[in-house]
């Protein structure tokens, strides 16, 4: 499957960047999975001059040299010094965000394919520093099984097709949808989208989506309105009145989502649902509100053993369901 162009230009950098001599055309069409899709040379060279200029214009040092083999066309290299960010000197604030910002993205995007790249110009003869590479690998997905395709459809603006089960149904239901964003709210995603069936606009938490997510019709086919807010449409979605209260006990220094919904706070020893005496020294005890117990059973078993469930007891059950999912997937 093609790659985006995004992806494409990032595998060239990386390729260019971590070697330590020039790269030729031939090398980077054998190792840059686009350019080997490429059906005849004329394609490769357009698409090749294309990106080169792009580079260029991004600022990007792109050099050209001998290879330093036997060949008549250059090799290309990027300059690593000149390519390099001058020191970044960020206030606390901006140093928050940025450790958020890498909790959220976990998986590796098209850094895995960069990553291949490299191996294949490595065993090719090209001298390659793989040290480098962690440095600066993006990460790209959500942690979600569905937010991949989702993330890739919005950027095509293609329209997708997935079964959901809503907080209210007792089984899936197919929804087309035509994706307007992505949101991370509370620790959960969101996509916002058109929902074709139903003519209006809809939020859908991805840990709902119950199977594949599947492409439907042409690329391109929509435009997200310019005056849409994401935000403002998942806050909404989100805001159901709590109709019920869980007593949780929490590590100290954890659970920061759950403390600041807590309706109260305590420490000691507490009574749980069956009546025992559970002595907490050393724990925070709290009271939070919730009205969606699948949301708040996925919230809490994100935390692992910093976080349990006293009451009420499907809640507790619930999220022990979910750590024995986890924990048998990893064996």
């Amino acid at each position: 499957m093609p790659t985006s162009k995004t992806e494409r230009l990032l595998q060239v950098v990386l390729c260019l960047s971590q070697g330590r001599r020039y790269v030729t055309k031939d090398q980077l069409r054998e190792v840059i999975p686009d350019y080997a899709a490429c059906p005849t040379t004329d394609a490769f060279e357009r698409m090749f001059e294309r990106d080169k200029n792009e580079l260029r214009e991004l600022g990007v040092p792109l050099e050209t040299g001998a290879p330093g083999i036997v060949d008549d066309d250059p090799g290309y290299r990027i300059d690593r010094e000149a390519y390099a960010l001058p020191p970044l000197h960020l206030t606390r604030d901006e140093m928050t965000a940025v450790a958020l910002a890498a909790r959220v993205w976990r998986e590796p995007g098209p850094a895995d394919a960069a990553a291949r790249a490299l191996l294949k110009l490595q065993a090719d003869g090209a001298s390659v520093d793989p040290g480098q590479l962690p440095a600066i690998e993006p990460r790209l997905s959500g942690g979600e099984a569905a937010f991949e395709p989702l993330l890739s459809a919005l950027s095509a603006r293609r329209a997708v097709r997935f079964p959901y089960q809503g907080a209210r149904d007792s089984e899936p239901r197919d929804r087309e949808v035509q994706p307007w964003g992505l949101v991370s709210r509370r620790g959960r995603w969101y996509v916002v989208g058109f929902d074709r069936g139903r003519e209006d606009v809809r939020v859908f938490r991805l840990s709902r989506i119950a199977g594949e997510v599947v492409g439907t019709g042409p690329v391109g086919a929509y435009e997200v309105p310019p005056d849409v807010d994401l935000r403002a449409q998942v806050d909404t979605f989100d805001e159901a009145r709590p109709s019920r209260t869980a007593t949780v006990r929490v590590r100290p220094g954890a659970g920061f989502g759950l403390r600041r919904r807590a309706t109260s706070t305590a420490a000691g020893t507490v009574s749980a649902d069956n009546g025992d005496e559970v002595d907490l020294t050393g724990f925070d005890t709290l009271e939070v509100a919730f009205s969606d117990s699948w949301a708040l059973a996925e919230e809490v078993a994100s935390y692992g053993a910093a976080v349990v469930v006293l009451d009420p007891a499907d809640l507790r059950d619930a999220v022990v369901r979910r750590l024995q999912a986890v924990a048998a997937g990893g064996r």
